[in-house]
């Protein structure tokens, strides 16, 4: 079951107040798990989505990137934001919210120092900031020391950074306390560091593929203790993947954890157990960095390298879901995206390319709708907002296009500053990061 929304009250009335709201929750979660049975819908579908109030890993709920927004514009002023603050330090990961509360990382881009900080949705407000020694390194230059989103839950937000020395995985709970530290070893990578962690059944999973020991590794949210540990190959050369996992139950099947590697290629594993269901390989000939998505049945990862040779992979599982999967269809660079995350709507998958290119295609057939150019550069990921798809280009431009079969153009907004931060959706509002800034738009 979905976890229940908190609720952050005043203390004269907090305690009755937080009763009402979560027992409100539970009927509104029962009435509407009681119309899905009824009516024969997804479960798996409707979880990804439904519970919307908070976004609490990259991407959003399961990694799907929809949230709900009338309210949030298409195109606004810079008057007409709700806020805009500067940030403690800076970085391209994106926010996670919680409640009113988002998490957030940065560095100190002298010293390397990493810093984990909360703020408060209504007013853009600093909460608490909790800064980690570590020392500047060699990245990329479209890299960050603070790349890595943060995932959060009712009670803790885990947050993931590595240097060439560390790589650390700590939890803090909702004041900014530390819960526990891991050091999981070293991180190499001529890159640097960028996966984001997600959270599954009371574990926090990482996809932990680099150029030295690599793993997928599960452990206890509480506790940070390992649940289980799956250890993975490396390429010669480079072997390093950024590309965050996701569930995928549907069908009455058991849930699978996607993972996307170069290594690897696509595998399915047993998210309670570590235990590899099925395993893809090959099918990625260059790095996976965006995450895999599911449309219209089939699983869809991307891979790619600077130069823009870039792949969409689409696989059809086999019977029952967990056997025999192939490749349904591949597409390739001026429909294929590096960096960006491909988006779902319905029958359709949208790809925000890196060099400006957006393409629709459908996702039974792969074929594709249509191809235009929107300019920029992007590296941040698309969300869907209801009918529309929001992209930030790394100059920080928002575009806003139809999430449609037709293209249609419906806005642009200047942030005034670079961006290759994917933005959040939560309780009617967008929260779009920038190199040093959280700003805040939409909502009633």
């Amino acid at each position: 079951m979905a976890r229940l929304p908190l609720v952050r009250l005043g203390c004269g009335e907090g305690r009755l107040a937080r009763r009402g709201a979560a027992l409100g929750a539970v009927r509104a979660y029962v009435a509407t798990l009681a119309m899905a049975v009824v009516c024969g819908l997804p479960l798996a579908g409707w979880s990804q989505t439904a519970w919307g109030q908070e976004w609490p890993r990259f991407r959003g709920p399961n990694g799907t990137g929809v949230g709900k927004g009338p309210g949030i514009p298409s195109e606004w002023k810079a008057s007409e934001v709700n806020w805009r603050v500067k940030l403690p330090g800076a970085g391209h990961s994106s926010p996670v919210l919680w409640g009113k509360r988002i998490f957030l990382t940065g560095a100190n881009l002298e010293t390397g120092s990493r810093l984990v900080f909360c703020l408060d949705a209504d007013d853009g407000k600093l909460l608490w900031e909790k800064e980690y020694a570590a020392r500047t390194h060699p990245v990329h230059v479209q890299n960050s020391f603070a790349s890595s989103t943060p995932c959060c839950d009712a009670e803790r937000v885990y947050v993931a950074w590595a240097t060439p020395e560390e790589f650390a995985l700590v939890a803090l709970d909702h004041e900014g306390n530390e819960q526990w530290r891991r050091n999981l070893g070293k991180f190499e990578s001529e890159h640097g560091f960028g996966t984001s962690p997600m959270l599954h059944e009371g574990m926090v999973i990482l996809s932990n593929h680099q150029d030295g020991e690599s793993s997928v590794l599960a452990v206890d949210a509480k506790s940070g203790e390992d649940r289980w540990r799956l250890p993975r190959r490396t390429r010669p050369k480079q072997s390093t993947s950024y590309a965050t996992p996701f569930v995928y139950a549907a069908g009455g099947m058991a849930p699978q954890l996607i993972v996307d590697s170069w290594a690897h290629g696509m595998t399915s594993v047993d998210p309670a157990t570590g235990v590899v269901n099925w395993e893809l390989g090959g099918i990625f000939e260059r790095r996976p960095v965006g995450s895999p998505i599911v449309a219209a049945g089939l699983l869809i990862g991307n891979c790619g390298e600077g130069s823009g040779n870039n792949t969409v992979i689409a696989v059809r599982l086999g019977e029952k879901g967990n056997a025999g999967p192939t490749v349904a269809y591949k597409l390739d660079r001026s429909t294929a995206s590096y960096v960006p995350s491909l988006l779902a709507d319905g029958g359709l998958w949208f790809s925000g390319g890196d060099r400006g290119g957006v393409s629709c295609v459908d996702a039974a057939t792969g074929e594709v709708k249509w191809t235009e150019r929107i300019g920029g550069n992007y590296s941040s990921s698309p969300v869907r907002v209801d009918d529309r798809l929001f992209g930030i280009s790394s100059d920080g431009e928002v575009v806003v296009l139809a999430a449609a079969d037709k293209f249609k153009l419906l806005g642009r907004t200047a942030l005034g500053e670079d961006c290759r931060a994917t933005p959040a959706v939560a309780h009617g509002r967008m929260y779009l990061r920038t190199v040093s800034h959280l700003i805040s738009i939409g909502g009633p």
